[in-house]
């Protein structure tokens, strides 16, 4: 049996069809779902990028005791855990964040290839290379760094022809490309890590005009400052940026259904478990700011899809409701192969929800940012703990207000008291 992992970034679950969305052309996921579980309440427990990838490769909670930061010496990672059990194992990657020097991702996989040149990635440094920043960029008389980090993005893919080129399908195409040649189509793990959708939100035609208003005048602004939209932002353009990240979650489902088709080209797709998820979401302002800036800790950030296809067909077309976490998916994986879970892991694996054989694996899922803010909940009620001086704590019912736009940590003053300490003993129970 083997393991296929693709972990798209900054994927929002409500921009999926197999979650609810009309709107947006998500097919090849939606079919991935029909055939395995979908899990409706997914949660990362650590934010963001490099902190979520932690978590995927320990199964254990980190958010109280570190940020982002390299992989520790005595992490216990899910490809070492396997070096010796037989199987083969490769990571592929255009996450540049995991290629910086003593990062250490890439240990215990026998294979790994980086994709070089998203985002800020110092990868073309010639400047003679002439690139219109200002076609694509909008400031806000303050901000450099993020027009000196889409300048370096526009360097890094000047020479890009069509939709080939682009990070989402290259990575893609580079993970078919080592399970065919593999001459052993057994025993495999492929983490595909793919950090599309991802700013820069600059997909190719035709995605780039497939959602968005065709009366808009204004810049395709790809690369934003995060921050608070009001005074930054125009909502025509807000709007417009919303569309072209929409785009882009277009062209990873095709990509991601090309990369199928080569994964049952190669017949393994019927000896594989497949799983798709993302580290977080995408905020278009919907509390206000737009990227990863405040930080908060709401749904439009903190829910995350995640389908898991078990080749023997457990929980196929199911929708689970159950409280899961990223801390899940090391454990299921070692538990799919037979591999004894480490005893540090504080992850539960999928399978046993997957078969009905239990109806949860928790009470509460827990998150946040390190030395920022915590959050817990469970299927009614959201508490975030804010430590950052002068932000209040936040409490949302999310039954009565699923959008979380009323904060009842005042009048509701019993219950945030009461997940503050269910909160703070979790935290203290951690080992």
């Amino acid at each position: 049996m083997n393991v296929i992992v693709i972990v798209n970034d900054s994927f929002r679950w409500d921009f999926l069809g197999c979650y609810g969305n009309d709107w947006i052309k998500t097919p090849n996921l939606d079919k991935l779902a029909s055939e395995g579980t979908l899990f409706k309440h997914f949660y990362p427990e650590n934010l963001p990028t490099v902190p979520t990838r932690t978590t995927f490769f320990t199964g254990r909670y980190s958010f109280p005791f570190r940020g982002w930061q390299r992989l520790e010496p005595t992490d216990i990672l899910l490809a070492e855990t396997l070096w010796n059990k037989g199987f083969n194992t490769a990571m592929v990657t255009d996450v540049y964040h995991l290629h910086k020097p003593s990062m250490a991702f890439e240990r215990g996989f026998d294979y790994t290839k980086h994709i070089r040149g998203h985002e800020g990635d110092p990868y073309i440094v010639d400047t003679s290379i002439e690139v219109d920043v200002e076609k694509y960029y909008k400031g806000d008389g303050k901000d450099r760094a993020v027009r000196a980090q889409l300048e370096q993005y526009l360097r890094n893919v000047h020479d890009w022809i069509g939709e080939e080129d682009t990070f989402v399908a290259r990575t893609m195409m580079e993970g078919a490309d080592w399970l065919q040649s593999q001459k052993n189509k057994d025993n495999l793990l492929l983490w595909v890590d793919c950090f599309d959708p991802h700013e820069p939100w600059d997909p190719p035609p035709p995605y780039n005009r497939m959602y968005t208003d065709p009366n808009y005048t204004g810049k395709d602004i790809i690369h934003p400052i995060p921050g608070w939209v009001d005074g930054y932002l125009t909502p025509e353009e807000l709007n417009h940026i919303k569309m072209l990240y929409a785009g882009k979650v277009t062209l990873c489902d095709h990509w991601i259904g090309k990369f199928l088709d080569r994964v049952k080209d190669l017949g393994l797709y019927d000896n594989s478990l497949i799983l798709f998820t993302t580290d977080h979401g995408a905020p278009f302002g919907e509390h206000g700011y737009i990227k990863k800036a405040q930080p908060g800790l709401h749904d439009d950030l903190v829910r995350i899809p995640l389908i898991v296809r078990h080749p023997e067909g457990l929980g196929a077309g199911k929708r689970n409701r159950a409280l899961t976490q990223t801390t899940e998916i090391f454990p299921t994986i070692l538990d799919f192969l037979n591999v004894k879970i480490p005893p540090k892991v504080h992850g539960k694996s999928l399978l046993p929800l997957m078969a009905d054989e239990i109806d949860s694996i928790r009470d509460y899922a827990y998150c946040g940012h390190f030395k920022r803010n915590w959050r817990v909940n469970d299927h009614e009620w959201n508490f975030t703990l804010n430590f950052d001086k002068g932000k209040e704590n936040e409490l949302y019912n999310l039954k009565e207000d699923p959008l979380e736009q009323n904060n009842l940590v005042e009048r509701e003053a019993t219950k945030a008291m009461e997940l503050e300490l269910e909160l703070r003993r979790f935290v203290a129970s951690l080992k």
